[in-house]
Formats: C-alpha cells, structure tokens, sequence
C-alpha cells in the first residue's frame, strides 16, 4: 500500500511586498501636504511693537541707587554718605516724593551685613518699593 502523498512543490512561501507599502507612504505623504496647503492662514490684529532705541532711558528723579561699599560707606547717588546718614536722607526723599523707589547695589567687595542694615533702615522708613541689583559689579561709586 501505498502511504499518504506528499505535495510540496506547489507550495509557495510568504513574502513580504514593499511596492504596495510605498505606495500608501506616498499616498499618505500628498494627502498631508494637499491638507496642509488648503489651511486658511490665521488672521491676526495688526500691532504697532516699540523700536528699540541706542540711548538710554533718562534718569528718573524718583529713584534713588544706593550703594554700599565694603567699608561701610554708602553712596546716595554718587554721593558719598555714612551708614547712619541713610534715615535722614531717607525722611527728606519720603517727604520730597509720593512713591520713593530706591535701587540698591553694591560693589565687588561689598559685606552682606551692612546691605541688610540698610535695608533695614528702608523698611523702617516705610518705603516699599525697593529694588535689589545683583549679578552686575559695579565699581564703587557709580
């Protein structure tokens, strides 16, 4: 007798086709672009942006730069002062103007201690509007 017949010359192996995935590729690829192409541009409102200027602001009168340096003198806009001239000055800036703003700064050598008592002295002067400067050296004085 005769066993069981095999065929396995008929058989053809799997195979994977990239023509058919290339062509959806591209199909995909046009209907982005043709999607993207027919998008209504976003309207927006017309602004009028500041042209930056080379000169700088002017001083304002208000603001007063305080300055201390490492030996315990101060500087009230450029004028040399000593730590415990500050209150007065401070009371005839508050009485001169309504909103004192005052910009603190030091010099490169400048202590920690004194900074803090000055400002100290500004908040016991009722002033709030004060400004602390930092990561700029300036020389001292200026």
């Amino acid at each position: 007798m005769a066993g069981p017949i095999k065929i396995e010359e008929g058989k053809k192996k799997a195979r994977i086709e990239i023509i058919p995935l290339i062509d959806v590729i591209f199909f995909l690829l046009a209907t982005f672009v043709l999607f993207t192409l027919s998008l209504n541009r976003i309207a927006s409102i017309p602004i009028n942006l500041p042209v930056p200027s080379s000169k700088p602001a002017d001083p304002d009168d208000d603001m007063v730069t305080l300055q201390i340096s490492d030996q315990g003198t101060c500087y009230w806009n450029r004028e040399i002062i000593q730590l415990e001239e500050i209150t007065p000055k401070l009371d005839e800036l508050k009485k001169r103007v309504a909103q004192p703003r005052i910009l603190i700064t030091g010099d490169d050598r400048a202590k920690f201690g004194i900074t803090v008592r000055a400002l100290d002295e500004i908040r016991k002067a009722g002033i709030t509007q004060v400004s602390v400067e930092t990561g700029r050296v300036r020389p001292t004085g200026r």
